[in-house]
């Protein structure tokens, strides 16, 4: 496993994208997760900047609705990066509330993971916390939380799981059971920790993050990816948090 950072924890810097890879170059962080890139920036210049920083580009969230517009545009652009995995970052909670409208949301995803067939790009979901939301009785059907059924949808599709380990504790779910029972779907895990629904400082709240950390290296996880959604200091969060994720990497076996 390696360590990486999505981007969005920076984004109050106001920095512009080469300003913050180099920022990152200088902290434990080997890759570099996008939240979106500077309007008006080509391509080249980020390409550049990750060549320079040594930096890898793991991954991007992209809106599911931009991915329906033009997914193969989106997949060139971040292919001129050499980033080939694509991450839906939210859905909005409605669709964890009834199954019709859980279904729908699958065939969505489905279709942009059929879209991007060809590109080399691999398409992912990640989590926040209305995922685990309990659906209710149906027919023969017991309530159950709308993630089970979901992610069966996912493995379905080919699609991947990014698994939020802080948003999964948040929703009072454990993170490692998650990645026990579909670690096979999981390359990507947010590293995460929050103070019962509030993001915080890695170890300043509920997770279990050396056991999660162990389940991730067990199931095989390819990076853990830094995120704190809204640190008081981001620079500070990233040298903090930096060091933290590296002995935490070091205890799961990771020199």
């Amino acid at each position: 496993m390696r360590l990486a950072i999505q981007l969005y924890s920076l984004r109050s810097l106001e920095r512009s994208l080469p300003d913050l890879l180099a920022l990152v170059a200088d902290s434990p962080f080997e890759g570099v997760e996008f939240a979106g890139l500077d309007s008006g920036l080509g391509t080249g210049v980020v390409a550049d900047q990750l060549a320079a920083t040594g930096l890898e580009p793991v991954a991007a969230h992209v809106p599911i609705e931009d991915l329906e517009d033009d997914p193969t545009a989106v997949a060139e652009q971040y292919r001129d990066l050499d980033c080939d995995h694509l991450v839906v970052p939210w859905l909005e909670p409605a669709v964890f509330e009834e199954r019709e409208r859980l279904s729908t949301a699958i065939d969505r995803l489905r279709s942009v993971a059929g879209e991007l067939e060809g590109t080399d790009t691999r398409l992912a979901y990640h989590n926040h916390d209305q995922e685990f939301t309990t659906l209710p009785a149906a027919g023969d059907r017991e309530p159950t939380d709308a993630f089970e059924p979901f992610v069966a949808g996912l493995a379905e599709a080919g699609i991947g799981l990014e698994l939020d380990v802080g948003w999964a504790v948040a929703a009072d779910r454990d993170p490692i059971a998650i990645l026990e029972r579909h670690g096979d779907l999981i390359d990507l895990v947010h590293l995460k920790d929050v103070d019962g629904d509030r993001p915080c400082a890695l170890g300043a709240g509920d997770v279990p993050l050396e056991a999660t950390v162990e389940a991730a290296r067990e199931a095989e996880v390819s990076w853990l990816v830094y995120e704190h959604d809204d640190p008081n200091d981001p620079a500070m969060a990233l040298e903090r948090d930096g060091e933290r994720a590296t002995t935490l990497l070091a205890g799961a076996g990771d020199k």
